[in-house]
């Protein structure tokens, strides 16, 4: 199981929130660049970037921070405000690995197979972030309405094979990943999936990689302590991603 750290960025800062708010946005480390170079000091060799900015209102704001965490030697997947091809190609160009794209799968699902198209499905995943079952947009402040099996589902057949699942009410709360949930979608999609939200240890980081999953983000749980990130990596086997 592939381990990818997490960088939230608003503003060009390191912060995190509690369950998606706005609200409770706060500063967690002092530098990205240094916060990803001690990730790859721990062994980590992948990253889970998300520009806060552009989820909250597709305004990208920090390509120059992106920029540089680029050479900090980790595989970048990114999310946040990816709204059109042109968005994509333009973090591709400063060196971004994946591109995640989140809001723009719910209201224009056209672009997600026009981008595994043209970018193969290696490079593109879908974000599927679900409160109560439903598919949330814009930063999690607008519900779609939309079940997020069925949208998994939707995604797939559109060739997506990457989905990176957060479940909004365990996020930043080290209450436990939303387990049955991730078991449901994977019993619905034969896509790869990535866990984000509510790791609380490297208990729960042993458990989802038993689960088969794809993918675990660490977020709130690296930079509260409870997670020993060198020994996630190692519990977690060979960093080094592959195909479907």
């Amino acid at each position: 199981m592939l381990i990818f750290p997490a960088i939230d960025l608003k503003d060009g800062k390191v912060v995190r929130l509690y369950r998606g708010d706005f609200a409770t946005v706060h500063q967690v480390a002092e530098d990205p660049l240094q916060t990803a170079r001690a990730f790859h000091a721990a062994g980590a060799r992948y990253l889970h970037l998300v520009d806060l900015d552009g989820a909250k209102d597709g305004r990208r704001r920090n390509s120059a921070v992106v920029k540089a965490l680029t050479g900090a030697g980790l595989k970048i997947e990114l999310g946040g405000g990816l709204r059109t091809m042109a968005d994509i190609e333009a973090v591709f160009d400063l060196g971004v690995w994946r591109a995640v794209i989140g809001s723009a799968a719910v209201s224009r699902p056209e672009l997600v197979q026009e981008a595994v198209s043209r970018w193969g499905s290696e490079r593109i995943a879908v974000g599927i972030d679900a409160q109560n079952g439903h598919v949330k947009t814009a930063g999690w402040v607008d519900d779609s309405g939309l079940d997020y099996l069925a949208f998994a589902k939707e995604m797939e057949a559109l060739g997506a094979k990457h989905l990176i699942f957060t479940d909004i009410d365990t996020d930043g709360t080290l209450a436990g990943p939303a387990y049955s949930s991730l078991a449901a979608l994977q019993e619905a999609v034969g896509c790869r999936i990535t866990a984000s939200g509510g790791v609380s240890s490297n208990a729960d980081l042993v458990r989802l990689r038993d689960m088969g999953l794809y993918g675990a983000i660490i977020g709130k749980a690296y930079y509260a302590g409870t997670v020993d990130l060198a020994a996630a990596v190692a519990e977690a086997g060979a960093q080094e991603g592959g195909t479907l």
